[in-house]
């Protein structure tokens, strides 16, 4: 089963290449830069979370469609190379990409905002961004507070700018944003509720609380605001009621073991897991502090010491 699915979403891609020549010249103009993001985009078979619940990711770049009677929603592009594999996996789980109405953004990287202009012009669906992230998705990325013009990717214009404790409704489905700062300025972290067998679920998709390795969490001048963005975010992700841990990347919280035990008939859905959520915020927390001490000492020692 899973092979039939890897081969058909191989055929689909290929395929869009053919007709209009877009997905192909992106991939050209930007391609993925190292072997650890062909790594993370590795071609995973689309399954249903929980409820109306989705997942049309790849292996560790993730993306998630929610589905409402009214149209249906879809949070983050993945790379460049990804798009195509969302719009396979979403014509395999039997959905059309004109039903997307809604795309959204977790943060304005290359590795999650690659395929937002090929999916907004593919489902002609509206995009919903943070207004901090919106210039660097405008600009694909160009001009980054840490990577400069180095990781960019297919500009995209938002057609709706968010602010903290914004909402999004379609369908009868509800989300709100959360503005989860730090990774970039505009990273936002979107939380709603699910309903399976009468019973309701506080979903978290965490946008990321990863230090990148370089990131300058003290005296720096393009971004000075970082580290208290960081530590807000931490406050923020803390007080947030959550059932359902998901993120960005999947191996925040463990995606690949636990589709196998979703697949393997587990008893009860391995994706609620409440403690996983806990535990993440524990352990990027201490990293981020630990960081944040080190560079500070740093400073303090003065450069010739």
């Amino acid at each position: 089963m899973d092979g039939h699915l890897l081969l058909r979403g191989a055929r689909i891609a290929a395929l869009l290449c053919v007709p209009l020549g877009i997905t192909c010249a992106a991939r050209a103009r930007y391609p993925q830069k190292d072997a650890t993001s062909r790594s993370w985009n590795q071609p995973v078979p689309p399954f249903r979370i929980l409820g109306n619940l989705y997942y049309v990711g790849a292996n560790e770049i993730t993306s998630f469609l929610m589905v409402t009677p009214a149209g249906d929603i879809l949070l983050d592009g993945g790379f460049v190379e990804t798009a195509p594999q969302i719009e396979a996996n979403i014509r395999t789980l039997g959905f059309r990409l004109a039903e997307v109405k809604i795309l959204l953004n977790s943060h304005a990287h290359f590795d999650h905002a690659g395929g937002l202009a090929e999916l907004k012009r593919a489902t002609g669906a509206a995009l919903y961004a943070s207004a901090a992230d919106a210039p660097m998705l405008e600009s694909g990325d160009h001009g980054d507070f840490f990577f400069g013009d180095t990781l960019t990717f297919p500009p995209v214009k938002p057609d709706r700018l968010l602010r903290d404790g914004d909402t999004v409704r379609l369908g009868g489905m509800e989300l709100t944003a959360h503005l989860t700062p730090g990774h970039t300025k505009g990273c936002t972290t979107w939380t709603t509720t699910l309903e399976e067998n009468g019973a309701r679920y506080h979903a978290v998709f965490v946008c990321s609380t990863s230090v990148v390795s370089g990131y300058r969490l003290v005296g720096n001048a393009a971004y000075p605001e970082i580290a208290e963005d960081y530590a807000h975010t931490f406050r923020t992700l803390r007080s947030l009621p959550c059932d359902l841990f998901l993120g960005s990347h999947g191996s925040f919280f463990d995606l690949t073991e636990r589709r196998e035990a979703l697949a393997a008939g587990a008893k009860s859905n391995p994706f609620i897991n409440p403690e996983q959520y806990r535990t993440f915020l524990d352990r990027s927390e201490a990293a981020f502090r630990e960081e944040l001490r080190r560079q500070q000492d740093l400073a303090k020692s003065g450069p010739h010491k």
